[in-house]
């Protein structure tokens, strides 16, 4: 028998299907990983087909070894690798890779398996003792412990020695047993208290398992009970004997959500994102691979779970740019959903209250179902959105952080006994430091970026690398003393809340201070339980919470995403916006929002402060049409990055050149083609160069494979090149 593998080395020169004799005592099966030799050496390998025959015209070298008990790889996941590889222009490696925990490759983490003791079947602790000897001390004190029940072998033998163990399991007296030690995430199950759906719910159910339509939009306002209509879904198609996937955009929701999931499914929910250790993740992963666990949970890596007979799968904020991945391999979650949903015949569910304006136009032309919910559960109402105008309070003498009236709402709050939530989208004290006499902008070394200033750590960090600096006393350039902050942080933020409310409780959640292990739960459950009074964060907190307390919620600087060089700014803002106002006024308590704003009559907020995604979407989805930014065209870019600029340059012109040749001979297929640099010219000291286009809906296919072509074809050597389709960052 003959193997193909796929080794797992990532470079495009060696990234193809090598020839391998399958030993018919290794027993291999597709999806194996096994250890094949290779050049001078032995590496890891996928096996991603078995045949009875090789072309090759070299003599084949044997599979060395299985390095697992188990296939690690589904069937369905081969399929998969082939279809990203061609959708994406993947290495096949870098797509096989994210189908295992990282830590699996090279055995850097396995199964603990520890050893347990207990009585042989048959024998009785009065039979076991008389058949020893008086003097056999040591066996006769291990026979006593059994009695009892089991015990661990490494306990025993160091109170007794594990040759007394050895010799009564060669008496057949005691039996040693391999168990496997489970390394469980520390997840608690919250209430989940029997709920009854309302008509809409229920309606919505119906739609999504018995409709006409495999992918449905479930758009639903805030707070219209989306997560109990997913349990619902879930629990029938687990009572049809099938699995579910259910992503979620950001780590600090799977806590929250994992709790009420465990709480209904008990041990059948197993959790996968970047939070866990790893021997959690490759635990929890090993539970699904087997079946032992029938949910999956987590960020858009679960999109990967290996589950069997998916049934359903749920992204919830469907929206949300993390569903993008942004670095190698770059994939959308909800076209690998799509794919995983074709192959078994399941149910996709987009959910959010402020859909992608691609997916919401997909779902109004009837491509895909669209499910509404356009009430709050209980008939709670929406939040109100007060606008304030930031530059009438420059005028009036107030150049601080936060509004009059939100340092009024702040304070009644806080009298009323509720909370208070604020969103700020920028975390550290000062987002850049500026010397006042040269104007010289502190800089990374290895990133063309700004750097943000930690009062707390007093440190200057970069956020895109994380290299830290030490604050300069004074101008590297002109030596002058006098160093101007730039933009307020999440700290600074913190620090004028504590100036104005000294009793004032609060918490921060950004990505300082949730870099330790269990530190999203931490905070979140402090919040829930009532042990701060504001919680003051980034992106973190703006989706899926549900703190009832909460009654106020301030935005600050609500337009700092409004004028980005990216056709998405506007549809950003409004999705920010919106679902951060709608953390507020969820329970029986009626909630208030305190926008602020240097541009108070932009269109964005004005669909916003009413809560009119409708409105909202027929405004930008016009614009859009008009100027020919998606989803009426495609927009793709060509990334070269590379240690040596003029190498990167040099890449950079030579496919240009070749896509310009190609735009020339059809002219039809394209609205523009740019190159350029990189609007962040360099990161992690390699330079970026990049190539735009915007391609029409005439053949893009078609367009897509010439530019997969083009960039296939040039020798990349000390330099990386990858494509986006419709990048969710244009920088």
């Amino acid at each position: 028998m003959i193997a193909e593998v796929i080794v797992d080395i990532s470079t495009s020169e060696i990234d193809k299907i090598f020839d391998y004799i399958a030993p018919p005592e290794l027993n291999v099966s597709v999806g194996d990983r096994v250890k094949v030799p290779f050049g001078r050496q032995f590496t890891e390998g996928f096996v991603v087909c078995l045949k009875e025959t090789s072309d090759c015209k070299h003599p084949l070298k044997p599979i060395r070894s299985k390095l697992d008990r188990f296939t690690a790889i589904l069937p369905e996941m081969i399929e998969l690798m082939h279809r990203m590889c061609r959708e994406y222009n993947l290495r096949l490696v870098d797509v096989l890779r994210l189908f295992v925990p990282a830590m699996m490759r090279g055995g850097r983490v396995k199964e603990i398996t520890r050893h347990f003791v207990t009585l042989s079947d048959g024998v009785t602790f009065e039979t076991a003792l008389s058949s020893l000897k008086p003097n056999a001390v040591n066996q006769r004190a291990v026979l006593s412990v059994l009695s009892g029940g089991g015990e661990w072998a490494a306990i025993l033998g160091e109170q007794y020695g594990f040759s007394a163990i050895a010799a009564l399991a060669e008496k057949g007296l005691v039996t040693v047993s391999e168990v496997t030690k489970r390394r469980k995430p520390n997840v608690k199950a919250v209430a989940d208290k029997a709920v009854t759906l309302n008509d809409e719910q229920t309606a919505a159910v119906n739609a999504i398992l018995n409709g006409d339509k495999d992918v449905n939009l479930l758009f639903g306002v805030t707070g219209s009970g989306k997560t109990e209509i997913y349990l619902s879904c879930i629990e029938q198609m687990l009572s049809a004997g099938k699995t579910a996937i259910m992503l979620v955009p950001e780590i600090s929701l799977t806590p929250q959500m994992m709790g009420r999931f465990r709480a209904r499914f008990g041990d059948k929910v197993a959790v996968l994102h970047s939070g866990l250790s790893d021997g959690e993740r490759y635990d929890e992963w090993l539970r699904l691979l087997r079946g032992e666990a029938v949910i999956a949970i987590g960020a858009r890596s679960a999109v990967f779970a290996p589950l069997k007979n998916v049934g359903i799968i749920i992204i919830d904020e469907e929206h949300d740019s993390s569903y993008v991945s942004e670095n190698n391999p770059r994939y959308v979650t909800s076209e690998v959903a799509e794919m995983r949903r074709a192959y078994n015949g399941a149910k996709l569910v987009l959910g959010s209250a402020t859909p992608a304006l691609e997916t919401f136009k997909r779902a109004r032309d009837g491509e895909i179902g669209l499910i509404t919910l356009r009430n709050r559960v209980g008939g709670v109402k929406m939040p109100e959105v007060k606008v304030v105008d930031m530059c009438l309070e420059l005028r009036s003498g107030n150049n601080g952080i936060l509004s009059s009236e939100l340092v009024d709402r702040l304070d009644a709050t806080l009298k009323e006994g509720n909370q208070s939530m604020i969103f700020l989208n920028r975390r550290g004290f000062a987002s850049f430091m500026i010397c006042k006499k040269c104007g010289k902008v502190m800089k990374c070394d290895d990133c063309d970026v700004s750097l943000t200033w930690h009062k707390e750590d007093n440190l200057l960090k970069c956020h895109y690398c994380g290299r830290p600096y030490v604050v300069p006393d004074k101008c590297p350039a002109c030596g002058e003393s006098d160093m101007r902050l730039g933009r307020v942080g999440t700290e600074r933020v913190i620090e004028e809340i504590k100036r104005r409310f000294p009793a004032a409780r609060t918490l921060r959640m950004d990505r300082d201070t949730t870099r330790k292990k269990g530190s999203y739960d931490e905070i979140l459950s402090a919040f829930r339980m009532g042990e701060a009074d504001i919680l003051v964060g980034t992106q973190m907190i703006v989706k899926g919470h549900d703190f009832p307390n909460v009654t106020l919620v301030g935005i600050l600087d609500a337009d700092m995403s409004l004028y980005y060089e990216d056709y998405h700014s506007a549809e950003r803002t409004f999705q920010l916006v919106t679902q951060m106002s709608g953390r507020a006024g969820r329970a029986d308590k009626e909630g208030v929002v305190v926008l602020q704003t240097y541009s108070p009559r932009h269109y964005v907020f004005a669909y916003a402060r009413v809560n009119d995604y409708e409105g909202f979407y027929k405004k930008e989805i016009n614009i859009r049409d008009v100027t020919g930014f998606p989803p009426f065209t495609k927009i793709v870019r060509v990334l070269t990055t590379s240690e040596d600029e003029e190498r990167a340059l040099g890449l950079t012109k030579e496919m240009l050149a070749k896509v310009r040749a190609y735009q020339k001979e059809h002219p039809d297929r394209f609205v523009a083609v740019a190159g350029m640099k990189s609007p962040v010219k360099k990161i992690e000291n390699k330079y970026r160069y990049q190539i735009i286009m915007r391609l029409t809906r005439e053949k893009e296919a078609d367009t897509l494979l010439a530019v997969y072509d083009i960039v296939n074809e040039q020798d990349k050597k000390n330099a990386s090149v990858f494509v986006e389709i419709n990048p969710q960052n244009m920088n």
